[in-house]
């Protein structure tokens, strides 16, 4: 399951809980994403991990991989909120291969994450 997060009108932001399906990213994730872009022409971006990696389906995956390739120059700033260092890791690494800044920040930091996303601070 994920659901959204509200938060301010320039980000969109989810948290996804146990499994998270295709239909998941169709219902919730794409309608949020695809409004953002036609409100601001950007994607900022924040998802906050309460669940294993591998609760996501093979479907959701798909998806989310379609999302990020339809709007490929769009991606501004991607936060990926998460307490594994290897989700952290992978998501600081997709800065060096698509257009965005993209971070990967522990769950003790999510207001750090949020704000960052948000445009309020950057990081150094």
């Amino acid at each position: 399951m994920i659901h959204q997060i509200d938060t301010t009108d320039n980000i969109v932001a989810f948290r996804a809980l146990a499994e998270v399906t295709k239909e998941d990213f169709l219902r919730v994730v794409v309608p949020a994403v695809e409004h953002l872009v036609k409100q601001t022409n950007e994607i900022n971006f924040l998802l906050v991990l309460d669940t294993d990696i591998e609760n996501f389906t093979a479907g959701a995956w798909l998806q989310d991989a379609l999302l990020g390739i339809k709007h490929l120059g769009k991606w501004n700033r991607a936060a990926i909120i998460s307490d594994s260092e290897d989700i952290i890791s992978f998501t600081n690494g997709f800065s060096f291969v698509v257009p965005g800044e993209f971070h990967g920040f522990k769950k003790e930091n999510f207001n750090k994450a949020l704000n960052w996303v948000e445009g309020n601070i950057n990081l150094s």
